[in-house]
C-alpha cells in the first residue's frame, strides 16, 4: 500500500469529524489485475490493470453519505468529496425516519499479510494456460476451448474515527476454464473454475488444474452421447460443487440480513424465512454456516470493510435458523453482534452484506453407500445456471450433467438436466449429507444497485434429497 495513500484516508477521517459527521470511516485500496485468455490454441488477449483509490462514508444527522476517489492527488479533492457526501447526507435525514445506529465495535491497529507459497507471474499463468488448452483440444469431438486465467495482488487499508487502523495484502489466483463438443447436431459444454486465495499453488499443486482440464473435456465429449431426462420427482444425490451453488443461492442470501428486512427487495429480492429465527426450516441433517476463516478460499478475509472481526457463523443448526449474517447497522435491529460480513467490490462502492464463504457442513456418510442406498434417483454433477423466486422460496438450478441411479447402481449419463425444488420441502427432504466436504471459488456473485460483483467462496458435501428433475430439451 502506498503510504500517500493511507495518510489521505486518516487526513479524511479527521476532516470528516471536524466537519460535523458522527461517523466517518475510510478504505484505501490499491489492486494489480493480470490476466490472460486463450481460446482454441491462440491469445485472445493479455491485460494489466492497475486501480487505487479511496472510499469513504459517514453519518450525518442519521443518514448514510458516501464518496470514492480513484488515484486522488491531492487532499482537496478528498475535501471536497467529503463536502458533497455531507450534503447529502443532511438531503437524506430530513425524510429518513429512523436515525442510523451503528452496533458498537472495538478499534484494532493491524497488519495481515496473507500467505503465497508461489507467487504468480503472467508468463506461467500464459504457459499453463496453453497446456489446459491443449489437453481440451486433444479430446475428441472438442470444437472449442477457453482458457481464462488471472491473479490480483491487493492491498486494503481500513481507517476509522473509533480509532481502528487495519491494513490487509493478499494475492488471488483463479484459472475458469469452458470445454466445447460437437457431433451430429448436438453441442455440448462443461465449464469449471479452480483457484483460491494464495499464490500460483492454488492451482497447480498436484496438478489439480490439469486434472480438471482433462476431467472437463472428457465429460463435453462423453455428453453428446447422453439421454435427456424424463420429468420426475425423486431422490437426487448432489455433488460438493453443484451443492456451493444451491447453497449459495437458497441458503446464502436469504440469510444477509439486509434482504431480510426488504431492503434488497426492488432489484435482488428478500429472504422467505423472515421472522423465522428459532423456528425449524429444514431436517436435523441441515447445518449451514458462513465462515471468512476459512484459508485459502477466495472470502478469507481477517475483517470486513466496517473493521469487524471476523468469526464463523451458524446459520442453520439441524434444521433450525439460528442467524443472519449482520453488519453493525442491521445488527442493532436483531439486537445481535455483527458476523464480519460487509463488504464492497472496491472503494468505489459502498460496502453491503455479502457472504464469505458460506456453506453446508460436512455430513459423516460415505458417498457411494448413499448411492447405494437409492433405488431410483439421480447423482446431480456440477453448478451451471440458477433461476430463484424473489424470496429464494422455488428455485431451480441446471446442472453440467446427470447420472442416473438404478438399485443403487450408477447408469446412463444424461445431459440438459435442471433440478427444481421448493425451498422449506427440499431442506426437509435431507436425509444424508456425505463426508467429502468442498469449498469452490465463485467470481461472479452480483448484489446492489448500482450492481457490485463479489468473490467468495461456496460449498458443502454431496447432499441427499428429494427434488423434481428434468431435461431443458
Amino acid at each position: 500500500m502506498d503510504l500517500s495513500l493511507e495518510e489521505l484516508a486518516d487526513k479524511a477521517i479527521r476532516y470528516a469529524s471536524d466537519s460535523g459527521a458522527q461517523y466517518c470511516d475510510a478504505r484505501a485500496e490499491q489492486q494489480e489485475r493480470k490476466s490472460a485468455l486463450i481460446e482454441n490454441g491462440e491469445i485472445e488477449h493479455v491485460r494489466t490493470n492497475s486501480d487505487s483509490g479511496i472510499g469513504i462514508r459517514l453519518i450525518k444527522n442519521g443518514a448514510w453519505g458516501f464518496c470514492s476517489i480513484t488515484n486522488p492527488k491531492s487532499f482537496e479533492q478528498i475535501k471536497i468529496g467529503i463536502d458533497d457526501a455531507l450534503k447529502s447526507a443532511l438531503y437524506y435525514s430530513d425524510n429518513k425516519k429512523n436515525e442510523i445506529e451503528l452496533y458498537p465495535n472495538s478499534s484494532n491497529k493491524i497488519k495481515k499479510e496473507f500467505p503465497v507459497l508461489k507467487k504468480p507471474s503472467l508468463d506461467e499463468l500464459i504457459k499453463i494456460g496453453f497446456e489446459c488448452n491443449k489437453i481440451i483440444l486433444d479430446t475428441p469431438r472438442i470444437i472449442k476451448s477457453v482458457v481464462n486465467s488471472w491473479y490480483t495482488n491487493n492491498s486494503k487499508y481500513f481507517t476509522s474515527i473509533e480509532g481502528s487502523q487495519i491494513t490487509q495484502n493478499f494475492t488471488d489466483v483463479v484459472v475458469e476454464m469452458v470445454a466445447t463438443a460437437h457431433e451430429s447436431g448436438l453441442t455440448q459444454s462443461v465449464n469449471i473454475t479452480e483457484g483460491g486465495r494464495g499464490g500460483i499453488e492454488q492451482i497447480t499443486d498436484y496438478e489439480k488444474i490439469q486434472h480438471s482440464a482433462k476431467e472437463i473435456s472428457q465429460k463435453a465429449s462423453q455428453l453428446i452421447d447422453a439421454k435427456p431426462a424424463k420429468e420426475e420427482k425423486a431422490t437426487v444425490i448432489m455433488n460438493p460443487d453443484f451443492v456451493s451453488l444451491l447453497t449459495h443461492e437458497i441458503l446464502g442470501h436469504p440469510s444477509e440480513a439486509d434482504r431480510v428486512m426488504g431492503k434488497e427487495m426492488a432489484w435482488a429480492g428478500g429472504a422467505w424465512w423472515k421472522g423465522k429465527i428459532g423456528e425449524k426450516i429444514g431436517s436435523e441433517k441441515l447445518n449451514v454456516f458462513d465462515d471468512p476463516t476459512i484459508k485459502e478460499s477466495l472470502g478469507w478475509y481477517y475483517f470486513d470493510d466496517e473493521g469487524v472481526e471476523t468469526k464463523r457463523t451458524t446459520l442453520v443448526e439441524n434444521g433450525i435458523l439460528k442467524n443472519h449474517m449482520q453488519n453493525r447497522e442491521t445488527a442493532t435491529v436483531f439486537d445481535v453482534p455483527p458476523t464480519g460480513n460487509m463488504r464492497a467490490t472496491n472503494y468505489r462502492f459502498m460496502p453491503l452484506i455479502r457472504m464469505a464463504c458460506t456453506c453446508i457442513e460436512n455430513g459423516d456418510r460415505n458417498v457411494d453407500e448413499m448411492i447405494k442406498e437409492v433405488k431410483n434417483g439421480y447423482l446431480i454433477s456440477n453448478m451451471k445456471i440458477p433461476s430463484i423466486d424473489m424470496k429464494r422460496h422455488n428455485w431451480s438450478i441446471s446442472c453440467q450433467y446427470a447420472q442416473k441411479i438404478e438399485n443403487g447402481e450408477i447408469t446412463d449419463l444424461l445431459r440438459d438436466v435442471i433440478v427444481m425444488g421448493i425451498a422449506p420441502e427440499f431442506f426437509e427432504s435431507i436425509d444424508a449429507c456425505g463426508n467429502d466436504f468442498t469449498v469452490r471459488p465463485i467470481t461472479n456473485c452480483g448484489k446492489g444497485d448500482p450492481m457490485q460483483s463479489m468473490i467468495m467462496g461456496n460449498g458443502g458435501p454431496s447432499v441427499r434429497g428429494v427434488a423434481t428433475v428434468k431435461s431443458v430439451n
